[in-house]
Parts: C-alpha cells; sequence; structure tokens
C-alpha cells in the first residue's frame, strides 16, 4: 500500500481557450486535495497528418481546443501558489523546450507511446516522466521503458490506462499495474513508480486501483461544470464527485496506521473503564475510588 497517492487533474481540452477557466481549473483541482494539475500543449497541423486533416472537418475544428503556449507560464506560477505541482503533455518536440522552465513533471499520452524521439526529448530534459500505456502491450511498453532510460530518465511513473472514452470498468484489468511493476529490473537505476489514469469515472475502480493493486499515481479528467469540450463523451469527473473519491481515499490510506498494537488516543480514557480483573465489574478499582458522576 502506498504511503501517499498523488491525484493529478488532467484539463485535457476542457478549458475553452479561456485564460480564466484555466486558471479556476487550477484552484478548483488544489480545493479537491490534488497533487497536481496538468494540461495539454499540442497543435492539430502537428499532431494530425496532413491527409487526415485534409479530409476532416471534425479534426480540423479541434484546433479550438489548442491551449496558447502564452498561458504555460502563468498557469505554472498560479499552481504553485496553490501549493500544486504543473505538469503537461507535449505532443510535438517542440513543445518539450517550451515545457521545460515551467513543469515539475512531463506526461506523455498513451497515444504517442511509439514515438521514441519524443521519448528521448523529454528523458533529456532530467524531468520526471509520467507515461500512460493505453492501448499499449507489454512489449511495447518495456521498450518505450528501455528508451526513456537509455536517454536519461530517473524518475518514471507508467499509468495503466484503457484508453476508450468512456472505458468499461470490466475492462480496467487492474492487474496489468503489477505487471508494469515488475518491469522495474529493467532499468536499476531508474525509480520506477505505477498509476492509474482514470476513464472509467468509476469510485470503485480507482478504490480498487489504490487500495489493491497499489498505484501511487490516479490520474482524472475534471470538468469545472458539464460544459467542457470532453465533458459529453462521459470519460471527465465533476469536481464534487472526484471529491468524494480523494477524501475516501485519504481517510482509507490514514486508516492503515502502523503495526504496533497499542491504545488509540481516542480510547485512552476508556482504559480505565475496562472490567477489573478481581472482581469482573467496570470500572478498574482505581477508577470507582476517586469517581463521581
Amino acid at each position: 500500500m502506498p504511503p501517499e497517492v498523488r491525484f493529478v487533474a488532467e484539463v485535457s481540452s476542457n478549458h475553452h481557450q479561456d485564460l480564466g477557466r484555466c486558471l479556476a481549473f487550477v484552484e478548483r483541482a488544489a480545493k479537491l486535495g490534488c497533487h497536481a494539475v496538468k494540461f495539454q500543449l499540442f497543435r492539430i497541423r502537428e499532431l494530425f497528418a496532413p491527409e487526415i486533416l485534409a479530409a476532416s472537418p471534425e479534426h480540423r475544428a479541434r484546433a479550438a481546443w489548442e491551449l496558447p503556449g502564452a498561458w504555460i507560464a502563468p498557469l505554472a506560477e498560479r499552481a504553485r501558489e496553490c501549493g500544486l505541482e504543473f505538469a503537461c503533455t507535449p505532443f510535438h518536440l517542440g513543445a518539450v523546450a517550451e515545457l521545460e522552465p515551467h513543469v515539475d513533471f512531463l506526461k506523455i499520452a498513451s497515444y504517442e507511446l511509439l514515438w521514441e524521439d519524443l521519448l528521448r526529448a523529454c528523458a533529456a530534459t532530467g524531468k520526471p516522466v509520467v507515461l500512460s500505456t493505453g492501448m499499449a502491450n507489454r512489449a511495447e511498453v518495456e521498450r518505450a521503458l528501455d528508451v526513456l532510460a537509455g536517454a536519461g530518465c530517473r524518475d518514471l511513473t507508467l499509468l495503466h490506462c484503457v484508453s476508450g472514452y468512456p472505458a468499461p470498468p470490466d475492462e480496467a484489468n487492474l492487474r496489468a499495474l503489477e505487471t508494469l511493476a515488475g518491469l522495474a529490473p529493467r532499468a536499476p537505476g531508474l525509480r520506477l513508480r505505477t498509476g492509474w489514469s482514470d476513464h472509467t469515472v468509476s469510485p470503485g475502480v480507482i478504490q480498487r486501483a489504490v487500495h489493491r493493486f497499489g498505484a501511487s499515481l490516479v490520474e482524472f479528467h475534471l470538468d469545472l461544470d458539464g460544459e467542457g469540450e470532453e465533458f459529453a463523451a462521459g470519460h471527465c469527473w465533476l469536481p464534487e464527485r472526484i471529491g468524494a473519491v480523494i477524501r475516501d481515499v485519504r481517510e482509507a490510506l490514514a486508516a492503515d496506521g502502523s503495526a504496533a498494537k497499542e491504545p488509540a488516543p481516542s480510547e485512552q480514557a476508556e482504559r480505565a473503564w475496562r472490567a477489573d480483573p478481581g472482581d469482573g465489574f467496570r470500572p478498574l478499582l482505581a477508577t470507582r475510588a476517586g469517581w463521581r458522576p
């Protein structure tokens, strides 16, 4: 069981290209008790092949989802003012250098897992890397791990992920977290952790990922009000619902306590009211002697 679970609020494309709304996401993530807030930096013409854009008005229209690069610095500053780490996903090579001065860690999306040039560029920054592994098989994850480690990555979190939007809970296959954790011997000089990138919007799945399979990081898609571009797809959490999950996880982890069998602070006073071993009556004889109602 991990001593701490880091919750990362993924804003994705729910920001409406509105800086005020972006800042509201940062502030809400902090109020929810998240460890970090994460954005995405992409340019549609560098994300999809020209022939796809030429044939698909739907893909061209996603230019309205782009985050202006000029906002990265103020978003990072607000995140730190709120006590959050700031992260972002680069979707083209130029974005890595653009983000490097501002992020606490870089996130690589599942769809870019095969792109070794991007993996190397992220590793070369020296920043911690979080890699989603949706759609990948074990051999592909192993290759990505080898590339990152070979390029200098020393702090990597592998996120098990199901790239369905939303993902059916019965396809979560959380046991794959154990498989990812078992890859640590491939890179002995690298700190490897595992986590869960959620698209199920299921409290039970997140609870299971943490409490049964030791996820040390949980990433989730956040929307403020149900009006974000991606909310209708069904994989985004609203604040009140994910807030309850975060509280439940933290309370459950706190309940683990230590291995010592000793009285808890809240029960110290009750010790005096146990049955006396001499006559079997409550409270102890010493307590009865001075007791007044």
